[in-house]
């Protein structure tokens, strides 16, 4: 198979991928397939209880907190954030540290106020902006933990009595971070926990309460964690592959995949630091190990590259269609030694040049 090191949909481990497939013929010798089990039987049941305790546990978080599974990926919860959080005569706290951190931002709008805290926009998002001061009168504070176009990374967060919202996509269970600083963080699976389909909530349960207006049950955070993701048939499918992705992180375990996290990230910077060809595009200061963006001195040698990375099977290196040049994801799925092959591919094609 090509090496894939796109942003999303993003690789995922072989025996994940082989549990799911076999799945699909038929589920735990049950006579039925994965994609006929009714959604509300004991045995999808079972499925999502088992994903919910395995993200409860690699998250450390207790009981104060339940897991949701949404469809409507990312930009769903850019709107039912401020739709159930954030009053008419409230304001919500944004930092502007990217381009999805902008469009959750812009659905803020629709139903109250908002202040940007902090923005690196002038600067093209090269680095996280520092916030200052938190006003104790937020409705909640938001922000984008990792952005995938321009490959920064919060490395610290802020400390407020304020509810921090997180959009942690493509970052999610990469590392070790109190997760109970925060009173909501979602995730869409298709980064670094599942396939394309669903988007994971850990909510804490007393902001359920702070729902601020009346809403379609399907938008309400409260009415979906009464029916436990069940209020519509679910992303079967989705959900089963994120379970046995949480199966696979909790028995590699929070401690190596944040050291193979590092020791991926540190090697791909170091071999674009110390090339003739290449530069990287985030400060060094706000680099993400998720995300590694660069770019070629010379905008000839871009394309080149690819094209050599291609023959050799390695695929999803091109940068987002707005920035340009390369952009290499680094999650879970990617072991040390997938890095360690496109870094011999990128030091094989300087000698051509």
């Amino acid at each position: 198979m090509l090496l894939n090191f796109d942003a999303g949909p993003a690789a995922l481990p072989r025996e994940v991928l082989a549990q799911a497939s076999a799945a699909i013929l038929e589920y735990d010798n049950s006579g039925l397939s994965l994609l006929e089990l009714p959604h509300r039987g004991k045995i999808f049941e079972a499925i999502l209880e088992e994903a919910n305790s395995l993200a409860l546990s690699l998250l450390g978080l207790n009981d104060d907190y339940q897991i949701l599974w949404f469809q409507g990926g990312g930009r769903l919860q850019f709107g039912m954030i401020p739709m159930n959080f954030l009053g008419s005569e409230a304001t919500a706290g944004y930092i502007d540290s990217g381009h999805w951190a902008a469009e959750a931002l812009r659905n803020a709008h629709l139903y109250g106020q908002s202040r940007v805290l902090g923005s690196s926009q002038a600067d093209q998002y090269t680095y996280i902006p520092d916030w200052g001061a938190i006003p104790g009168d937020l409705a909640y504070l938001h922000l984008t933990t990792n952005n995938t176009i321009y490959g920064t990374q919060f490395h610290s967060f802020p400390e407020t009595t304020v509810p921090l919202v997180a959009d942690m996509s493509s970052e999610i269970l990469s590392r070790r971070i109190d997760y109970s600083a925060f009173s909501l963080i979602y995730a869409v699976a298709q980064k670094n926990l599942g396939p394309a389909g669903v988007t994971m909530v850990a909510i804490r349960k007393s902001m359920l309460d702070q729902q601020q207006r009346a809403l379609p049950e399907i938008l309400s955070y409260r009415d979906m964690a009464k029916n436990n993701s069940l209020l519509n048939t679910p992303p079967v499918f989705a959900i089963y592959t994120s379970m046995l992705m949480l199966r696979w992180m909790q028995e590699k375990g929070m401690e190596a995949i944040e050291n193979e996290s590092i020791a991926k990230a540190t090697l791909l910077y170091d071999t674009i630091d110390n090339s003739p060809l290449l530069y990287g595009v985030a400060q060094p200061g706000s680099r993400s190990r998720m995300n590694v963006c660069f770019r070629a001195h010379d905008d000839k040698h871009t394309q080149q590259l690819l094209d050599f990375a291609a023959a050799r099977g390695i695929v999803g290196i091109k940068g987002h269609r707005s920035v340009g040049g390369f952009r290499a994801s680094l999650y879970n799925a990617i072991s040390l030694a997938d890095v360690e092959r496109l870094v011999d591919t990128i030091r094989d094609f300087e000698k051509t040049v």
